[in-house]
């Protein structure tokens, strides 16, 4: 009895669990029947509408053309009229003339001769035209709409667009700009825009189900590409869709395209940094009290660093690479430094930094890992840096191994960064300008680390760029040209 009691239960349970999806189901019935209710008189409107306007558009060609039928049938009508007119009046004239000449001839009376040979010579019927003013042919104004009533015949609903197809070759990631070009399979008129969808990625391959960024919408685009600008490249890839809308329903988006977005990222190694140092993200400013409150559970908790480098990042996550080699010393005494977390050990990278130019003192450049804890940028052959000094008096020099170089030029509100390492080549640019400012020419023995320092100012960081084409052309113009008053051999 209890095994049959437990089956009873079991399948009215089933009984009562289908009950509610079919419950449900109902539901949902009824409202796809109120939808379409709505949707049909919807569209049954929109197709009303249309035709409307369309018989509009003929009405008003009809009475345009009709008009233009009514005047130019008056004009002509006006002018044959004027025409006839004068010929009758001319019969009238050259009728009583005519009687006038026959009397005289017949009179015996030949005084009046002269006077009626006058009167005959100046007749209007001399002064005539014989050919018409106006053509009665009126083909010129006919009409022909069978390829009209064709394509009126053609009439359909709007299909659903074709989908896009994302061209490659044609698509440029430069200058943090993307420009993404796509086709179609076949010219569609009907199209109204475009929506294109991006997002960053580490992975090149296909779309993952899980990503970690969401997509990016940018809707009505009118042209079969669209150009992203003043983008921040802080991952590897971009993937990139398009779909093609018109007035009624969109399309299918294309296959997603990947882009590499190379570019140099990092942040700012806070655990090593100098204590007066209040470092925020990308930011840094000066704190004179920093130094009088020990943060012991940061000391403790440090993260090592820097072990990060941009060469073997492209062949690994990017998250921070582990290594043996313990955190570094804190940056201490009036060695006021912050370094990066990552490394510099390949290729060409870029960065820029803007600084509170009233600060008292601000270096930019790059270190060695073996920069030591009391050393200040420049000082060393450890390091090479741009520094400016407000103590006293205003200045602007080059700096490695306790060499300084002063710079006659202006004091930008940031500087960007370039780095060929494998050149060795560092070079400052005036951020806005692209205008070389100082380059440093070495062959760098080991991997290398942005570097900055601040006294009684602020700072802040701006990763995730390219090397702006400008540099890389000015590059390639100044290399060999060793004799340049901006360039310093080491």
């Amino acid at each position: 009895v209890s095994f049959l009691q437990e089956s009873l239960r079991k399948i009215t349970h089933t009984l009562a669990m289908k009950n509610e999806e079919i419950s449900n189901f109902v539901c949902t019935l009824k409202q796809n029947l109120d939808n379409l209710e709505a949707n049909s008189n919807r569209v049954q409107e929109d197709l009303e509408s249309e035709f409307t306007s369309l018989h509009s558009v003929l009405d008003e060609m009809k009475e345009i053309m009709v008009t233009r039928i009514k005047q130019e049938r008056a004009s002509r009508t006006y002018e044959l009229q004027s025409q006839l007119s004068a010929c009758s009046k001319a019969l009238e004239s050259s009728e009583e003339l005519l009687e006038l000449a026959n009397q005289t001839l017949c009179s015996s009376e030949t005084d009046g001769f002269t006077q009626v040979t006058d009167l005959v010579t100046m007749a209007p019927a001399f002064r005539l035209s014989l050919k018409a003013k106006a053509s009665d042919n009126m083909s010129h104004l006919m009409v022909d709409f069978s390829q009209e009533r064709e394509m009126l015949q053609a009439l359909k609903f709007l299909p659903v667009p074709a989908t896009p197809e994302i061209q490659v070759s044609e698509s440029q990631v430069c200058d943090n700009t993307v420009t993404v070009a796509w086709t179609l399979p076949e010219p569609d008129s009907k199209i109204d825009h475009y929506i294109l969808e991006h997002r960053r990625t580490n992975h090149e391959g296909p779309p993952r189900i899980r990503e970690d960024y969401p997509w990016m919408v940018v809707e009505g685009i009118k042209e079969m590409e669209h150009t992203l600008t003043g983008l921040r490249f802080d991952t590897r890839y971009m993937t990139f869709r398009v779909k093609a809308c018109n007035k009624a329903v969109a399309g299918e988006f294309s296959e997603p395209v990947t882009l590499e977005t190379h570019a140099f990222t990092f942040k700012l190694d806070s655990s090593s940094s100098h204590q007066n140092l209040k470092v925020e993200d990308l930011s840094v400013e000066w704190d004179s009290s920093g130094g009088k409150i020990q943060d012991i559970r940061k000391e403790k908790n440090r993260t090592n660093s820097p072990m990060h480098s941009p060469a073997r990042s492209a062949l690994m996550s990017p998250k921070r690479a582990p290594t043996a080699r313990p955190g570094r010393d804190r940056f201490t005494a009036e060695s006021y430094t912050v370094l990066a977390d990552t490394m510099i050990d390949a290729g060409q990278q870029y960065w820029e930094v803007k600084f509170d130019k009233e600060s008292k003192a601000f270096a930019v450049g790059v270190a060695l890992r073996s920069l030591g804890k009391f050393d200040q940028l420049g000082k060393s052959g450890a390091s090479w840096c741009i520094h400016l000094n407000n103590w006293l008096q205003q200045s602007l020099t080059a700096k490695h191994n306790n060499k300084a170089r002063t710079l006659d030029c202006p004091i930008p509100n940031s500087i960007g960064v370039y780095v060929n390492y494998d050149d060795g080549t560092l070079s400052f640019y005036n951020a806005k300008t692209k205008q070389l400012m100082h380059t440093f020419k070495t062959k760098f023995q080991q991997p290398v680390i942005p570097a900055f320092m601040v006294w009684n100012g602020s700072f802040s960081v701006v990763t995730g760029l390219q090397v702006p084409s400008v540099v890389q052309s000015g590059q390639r113009k100044n290399s060999g040209t060793s004799s340049s008053n901006n360039v310093v051999h080491y």
